[in-house]
């Protein structure tokens, strides 16, 4: 077998020989980052688990950056730097107490990341395709969503907001309104008539705006019991907008990591529902366990 694959490599082009082993050792960080996922469901394995999940994504981050040649960008070498450093403080500052809202935090800095490289696939000038411009468009909707949800939530956890629900004049109407909205502006970015630069960017702060509207007043209105429920449905949706940008950029480990991250936060926030005899339609209609006032 594997004389077979060294020969198929010696006889491939150098950038199909690159493309496919990419393809290979991403395979594989995905498997090994659904063995880590599943070592977290046994307290025996969990911190092995999270070491396993942790590895992997530092040997993702180097893959990419070999495969798109990026290890001359100085700006990336400080910007990984900077985070490693914040990470290293949360860490040590951050008590076992306080974990939710710090989850719900690094959602969202994962939705606010999946927005940037949708907005930066729609500003770079390239004039992508079609389907880069609607999946690029849907990652800022998903990730400004998750960003915005993802802060109120942790601000709620944390007191910094008042844990109860807030409800707003008109807060169904104002839900429905925002989130038809920003669906709207989706397909407006693959439409050729409104390439020209100052229409992309009035439908790009436009989609931008109405998504993290929609994600600030859905989140606002939990309360009570149902946050972790809520955090955890936000970081499913951390890892669609993952998975969404991944398909705007053609990462296709983004993609399968995304889709992971989704589909393990999807499945924890079914269990949690059904742990805590909640219902995830009542909780995402405003049917919170704890009272709220109109605002």
């Amino acid at each position: 077998m594997a004389k077979t694959l060294l020969s198929v490599l010696s006889n491939t082009p150098a950038v199909e020989t690159r493309q496919i082993i990419y393809y290979i050792i991403a395979a594989v960080l995905t498997l090994v980052v659904l063995l880590g996922i599943s070592m977290l469901s046994k307290v025996k394995k969990a911190v092995a688990g999270n070491l396993i999940g942790s590895v992997s994504m530092l040997l993702a981050i180097v893959l990419t950056m070999w495969y798109f040649e990026l290890f001359t960008l100085l700006e990336l070498w400080i910007a990984m730097l900077v985070g490693t450093a914040i990470g290293a403080i949360i860490a040590v500052k951050v008590k076992m107490i306080q974990m939710p809202q710090l989850v719900g935090l690094l959602n969202g800095f994962g939705g606010l990341a999946s927005m940037i490289a949708g907005i930066l696939t729609i500003t770079t000038g390239s004039q992508p395709d079609a389907f880069s411009m609607i999946t690029a468009g849907l990652a800022i909707i998903v990730g400004g969503l998750t960003f915005s949800g993802s802060v109120v939530a942790a601000g709620k956890l944390h007191k910094i907001f008042p844990q109860k629900p807030i409800i707003l004049k008109g807060h169904q109407t104002w839900t429905m309104l925002t989130l038809i909205f920003s669906l709207v502006t989706v397909p407006l970015f693959a439409i050729p008539a409104l390439q020209t630069p100052t229409l992309q960017l009035i439908v790009l702060i436009a989609a931008s705006l109405f998504s993290l509207a929609f994600g600030a007043i859905f989140s606002i209105r939990v309360g009570g019991a149902d946050m972790p429920i809520t955090i955890s449905l936000l970081n499913s949706l951390s890892g669609v907008a993952g998975a969404i940008a991944g398909m705007a950029i053609n990462d296709i480990l983004l993609v399968s990591v995304g889709g992971i991250v989704g589909a393990s936060g999807l499945l924890l926030t079914q269990i949690m529902c059904k742990s805590m005899n909640r219902k995830l339609m009542d909780i995402l209609l405003g049917k919170t366990s704890a009272p709220g006032g109109a605002k």
